[in-house]
């Protein structure tokens, strides 16, 4: 009796050792669990969080981009003003799309479009010598203005291709600041540099950005510093200097400044205002006496 009840002390004191060292292996399996489970639960929490940070970011990030490949409110590949100089709004020319021609205007009002170069004397002799007359016309809403920047003369700005950069800028406007437009445009070439010269910095263009009155200065200044738009410059350039321009029998711009007037081409002197207004009352169909309103005159 007395082995026995030692024996049977001793396999009771194996079993519960053997059951503490199971109880012991079980509670340390559970901790792992329940250290995975966590490690799992905060990856996982991680990755959302990640995952948020990055949507949010993506959505800064493209409130800052440009609208598409071709800058907003120029799918004719040129920027048309009317009435008050508001701008005809259009949606951006998306990669690889063929720009679409403004729409008709009404009848009696005239549809002057230029292919310019902002470095080209002559584009700047044709602006300074009509500016003003073009303004008259287009507030009294007797023409609209459509201007299309082009970049033939990078050739001549030393390097900084000019051409380029300021057309890139003036669509950086178009795009952010569109009633602008018109304003920048004259700036351009009221203070045009001379061929042959490294042409305005980026920091010039954005001060006259500034001073015509436009608004998103920062997404504009970000639009010039980055180049938005060469690419889309270079496109466009290429389907004008190849391409017939619509609405007229022009089969290219095969220099600068191509003006046009219902679809015909002036050809007179770029110095003249008179001579130009004398075109447009012939397109017209009015006599060089007709009253400005809502024709134009000199």
């Amino acid at each position: 009796m007395t082995n026995g009840s030692a024996d049977d002390r001793q396999n009771k004191n194996q079993r519960r050792e053997a059951a503490r060292e199971k109880a012991k292996a079980l509670r340390e399996a559970q901790h792992k669990k329940d250290v995975r489970n966590r490690a799992i639960l905060f990856s996982g929490i991680g990755v959302v969080v990640i995952a948020i940070i990055v949507c949010v970011a993506l959505i800064l990030v493209s409130s800052m981009k440009t609208a598409g490949p071709g800058p907003a409110n120029m799918a004719s590949d040129g920027l048309k003003m009317g009435t008050n100089n508001v701008a005809v709004t259009t949606p951006a020319l998306a990669a690889g799309q063929q720009p679409t021609p403004s729409a008709t205007n009404d009848p009696g009002v005239l549809d002057i479009r230029v292919y310019i170069d902002y470095m080209c004397p002559y584009c700047g002799q044709f602006e300074t010598t009509n500016l003003t007359q073009i303004d008259k016309w287009v507030n009294q809403g007797a023409a609209t203005y459509e201007v299309h920047p082009l970049s033939l003369l990078d050739r001549s700005s030393l390097g900084t291709k000019y051409s380029t950069r300021a057309a890139n800028a003036a669509a950086c406007v178009a795009n952010y600041s569109p009633n602008n437009f018109f304003d920048f445009s004259s700036l351009l070439f009221a203070n045009q540099p001379q061929e042959n010269t490294a042409g305005l910095d980026d920091p010039t263009l954005e001060g006259y950005v500034k001073q015509a009155g436009a608004g998103s200065l920062d997404q504009i200044n970000t639009c010039i510093t980055n180049g938005d738009f060469k690419s889309w410059v270079a496109d466009a350039t290429t389907r004008a200097t190849t391409e017939p321009l619509p609405g007229s029998t022009v089969s290219k711009v095969t220099g600068t400044p191509t003006v046009l007037v219902n679809g015909q081409q002036y050809q007179g002197s770029l110095t003249d205002a008179n001579a130009f207004a004398n075109f447009v009352l012939q397109v017209s169909g009015q006599e060089s006496t007709a009253t400005p309103t809502p024709t134009p005159s000199s």
